[in-house]
């Protein structure tokens, strides 16, 4: 384990992984993660303990006259008085209990599970010799990560872990704009340390002030420590990795993680957003949003059961499961993976809609997963007169499907066609795989198709004519998408 900067360099001197991002960029995506295609996500920390506006409490109640701002000083007193760091007392964790996260996980039909181990806010989930201020030695007094990793290995189901350490180079900032908590010299492995003035733009990757060497530093080792003391087999990255400042150490980081992978024999990988990293060093990451054609190359959309917040709080705007499962089919459709958060509340317990919805996902997948786990981009991804919003942030909105809309995934010689939105209705009908008028064949399908099955259900009657394929299903409860798996020669 690297303890050292001078540490850490000697790992990577053994390689095989080196410093640069042509040697990076050899390293292959996942095997186990590309078949995996659901993933669960989890935000929880000191910030969840208001329940309030969102996980980015603890910057927005130093901003003066904002809403979180209001609800802090009416509820806990001035900022000067009571600020986030005597949150930390509170959070107790008195509820929680790895094994039951786990249990609703791997009822979700997840694969793999990510709980962030250290937010903006600067806290610690995880024992650390860098700094005090971590989950065992303050709050809860347990190590929550490796709890976490714990139950979720005991499942078979793959751990990994996600790191938004970078943006508290500014993060605590405006406390030093008005009397709060947050003046003074503060000094490296101090809680609101540094608190620099925050950038106009979080996309200017040349921001100033520049991050300082001392605080790459810190960067670098705390993300090592996690990687030698948990083992994750993917490491998340949010957005301001992507400041030139960090390049030289993110480089070291990929390379050390990568060799450490290597010793450990396991296939890992890095999420990135935007160009944070080469291409082909790690995976293409969407945030709220994706891909709305099939792309060559495997990649990850991660997004909440709430639009308007990734932690726990008492206004959540949450989506139901139907909207998610059209995501996740439409998503996997096109060469991709979910990654979907859900938020404890304060204390550990989860709450009853979050439950719902990840209990009814995982019910849909027992039965529909057949065409999503292992499976493969079609020739054709969807049918319909539906696309799905492009881009990053671009599930603001609830995506409406009609019964023509369906998306199409490939495995093992099968074709499954997943149709978005039935409603009440039996009959399918699949444009696709209409019946070519003689002479024409070779413009559409011109499979012979043997049996069709409605997952979940069986095998089901079917025609097809030149209007397409029609299928004689069975309606689903609740206005779930259903999936029927094509057989033909």
């Amino acid at each position: 384990m690297a303890h050292t900067l001078q540490e850490i360099d000697a790992v990577i001197a053994q390689g095989p992984f080196h410093p640069t991002w042509s040697e990076l960029a050899t390293n292959t995506v996942p095997a186990w993660w590309a078949h995996a295609k659901f993933g669960i996500f989890s935000h929880w920390g000191v910030f969840t303990v208001p329940e309030f506006g969102s996980e980015w409490y603890s910057r927005n109640m130093y901003i003066q006259g904002s809403a979180p701002f209001k609800h802090h000083v009416a509820t806990y007193g001035p900022q000067d008085k009571f600020g986030y760091k005597d949150f930390i007392p509170l959070f107790t964790a008195k509820e929680f209990d790895a094994d039951k996260w786990l249990d609703l996980i791997q009822g979700s039909g997840a694969q793999y599970y990510m709980p962030v181990a250290e937010h903006h806010d600067g806290f610690q989930l995880y024992k650390s010799t860098l700094s005090r201020y971590n989950s065992v030695e303050m709050g809860p007094h347990r190590d929550v990560i490796g709890e976490l990793r714990q139950a979720t290995l005991a499942r078979g189901l793959h751990f990994t872990l996600s790191n938004h350490r970078a943006e508290h180079w500014f993060f605590m900032s405006h406390g030093r704009e008005f009397p709060s908590d947050i003046h003074g010299d503060l000094k490296c492995g101090d809680f609101y340390w540094p608190a620099m003035p925050e950038p106009k733009d979080h996309f200017d990757t040349r921001s100033q002030p520049y991050p300082t060497q001392e605080y790459l530093e810190d960067w670098l080792l705390r993300n090592c420590e996690l990687v030698d003391n948990y083992q994750p087999e993917l490491v998340y990255f949010d957005w301001w990795i992507q400041h030139e400042a960090f390049k030289p150490y993110l480089l070291k980081f990929a390379a050390y993680y990568y060799d450490r992978a290597a010793e450990w024999g396991k296939q890992v990988s890095i999420c990135y957003k935007n160009q944070a990293m080469a291409w082909g060093s790690g995976i293409k990451e969407m945030e709220r949003g994706g891909f709305n054609t099939a792309q060559p190359f495997h990649w990850q959309t991660d997004t909440a059961i709430a639009r308007n917040s990734w932690s726990y709080t008492t206004t959540l705007d949450y989506k139901e499961a139907p909207e998610i499962l059209c995501t996740l089919i439409d998503t996997v459709s096109n060469n991709g993976n979910l990654l979907l958060n859900f938020g404890p509340k304060a204390d550990g317990s989860i709450a009853d809609k979050d439950r719902q919805i990840l209990t009814a996902i995982g019910a849909w997948l027992k039965a529909n997963g057949a065409g999503i786990y292992g499976s493969f981009p079609w020739e054709k991804s969807a049918e319909g007169p539906t696309q799905a919003a492009s881009g990053a942030f671009s599930d603001s909105k609830a995506q409406v499907y009609t019964p023509e809309d369906f998306r199409f995934t490939s495995k093992d010689g099968a074709i499954y066609a997943y149709q978005l939105a039935p409603g009440e209705r039996t009959e399918a009908v699949v444009k696709t795989f209409a019946a070519m008028p003689a002479g024409h064949e070779d413009e559409g399908y011109n499979g012979i198709i043997k049996h069709v099955e409605q997952l979940g259900v069986g095998d089901v009657p079917f025609t097809r004519d030149e209007a397409g394929l029609h299928i004689a299903g069975q309606t689903v409860a609740d206005g779930v998408p259903r999936g029927f798996k094509i057989i033909s020669e």
